[in-house]
């Protein structure tokens, strides 16, 4: 935690891993950190972390998003499932962000950002499917029209497409 005083972090995020052979001192490292961050005021976003085997549905994702808000964490991170916002609506009023997973086109990156969105989430946190973009800034532009300006997925690809000029069609 001092580490993260002396670089003037924003937060602190812990992976849990609800399941695996290392559930229980994942969600121990999870209670310390709130324990340590809650002295300083500084919020904890609690990734559910899922392994390769492990599954990415409604019951899965809504339990382990529920131990990680039960446990103190002020920030969910998880992946988006069917019935999403049913996932939200249980962690209520934690606020909850989709992880971005493996890199997806960008009409399909861009509709997962607005299905998130629409079902309650408070933002995303797409890594691969803006790094491995072809047009980063584009696709950093057009998540956040999603996110913070209410815009339709047909909206941020054609911002998406303003910033490359000659960008295949998606459609």
């Amino acid at each position: 935690m001092e580490d993260a005083i002396r670089m003037d972090a924003a937060g602190v995020a812990v992976s849990v891993f609800i399941g695996s052979a290392n559930q229980q001192q994942t969600i121990l490292n999870l209670t310390d950190m709130i324990n340590s961050a809650e002295e300083y005021g500084i919020p904890v976003l609690a990734v559910t972390a899922v392994g390769k085997d492990m599954a990415r549905d409604l019951r899965y994702l809504g339990l382990a998003s529920r131990i990680c808000q039960d446990a103190g964490a002020r920030i969910i991170k998880t992946y988006y499932c069917e019935d999403f916002s049913k996932l939200v609506d249980w962690v209520a009023p934690t606020a909850v962000v989709v992880a971005g997973g493996k890199y997806s086109s960008p009409p399909e990156a861009l509709q997962m950002a607005y299905d998130s969105i629409q079902a309650g989430a408070v933002g995303v946190d797409f890594g691969r499917n803006i790094f491995q973009d072809e047009n980063p800034v584009g696709m950093i532009k057009a998540i956040g029209s999603i996110v913070h300006g209410n815009h339709t997925v047909k909206e941020a690809l054609d911002i998406y497409k303003a910033c490359m000029p000659g960008a295949k069609k998606f459609e």
